[in-house]
């Protein structure tokens, strides 16, 4: 895990980094731990740095600029009483007043110009798995997928919760889906 942390430092200059990146606390899953409120606005990597990997239903964020990160609140031990308690992201989600500045400036870093409605702002270590409420290491511009009939839910959002009743049946550990989800999931074997 080194590597990343190398490349957090190599895309967040210091003077901007979350404390969590300067102190290199890391969680089991091998992911730096958030320390970024979730009642103010984050500042984003610069403009033009961030480069999605692939493209359609399975780009990915670019992995210098979001490498994922999670809440310290969730562990193994805590999963009762956050992730698997029915309504609990909702007690943790940001409001849009918070995020919706942070997408704009995280579509510039991007690169992505048109609708935000286009994007959706997405955490990549999603919060029903404990990832970071409001760290610009773990969101991203995803692109939007409508039809017809309005908004098509991405391969991404139901290995999410495949992954999170997984976790709250103990079939697989918070911090094994926590790898599986951040590393690449589009792979066929997660990773």
């Amino acid at each position: 895990m080194g590597a990343v942390a190398a490349t957090v430092a190599i895309a967040w200059p210091m003077s901007l980094a979350p404390a969590s990146a300067i102190t290199g606390a890391r969680a089991p899953s091998g992911l730096a731990y958030s320390s970024a409120s979730s009642h103010s606005v984050q500042r984003q990597p610069a403009r033009g740095s961030c480069h999605a990997v692939g493209v359609g239903l399975y780009s990915r964020p670019d992995p210098r600029c979001t490498p994922g990160t999670v809440n310290p609140a969730v562990t193994q031990a805590t999963i009762g009483s956050t992730i698997c308690r029915s309504g609990w992201t909702a007690t943790v989600r940001p409001p849009v007043s918070i995020t919706e500045p942070e997408k704009l400036a995280s579509m510039a870093a991007y690169g992505l110009r048109g609708s935000p409605s286009a994007y959706e702002y997405d955490h990549l270590v999603p919060l029903e798995l404990g990832g970071a409420t409001n760290d610009p290491r773990n969101l991203w511009p995803e692109p939007d997928y409508a039809t017809r009939s309005g908004f098509y839910r991405n391969p991404k959002d139901r290995l999410e919760n495949s992954l999170k009743r997984m976790v709250c049946r103990a079939a697989m550990t918070l911090a094994h889906a926590q790898r599986l989800i951040a590393a690449n999931w589009a792979a066929p074997s997660g990773g």
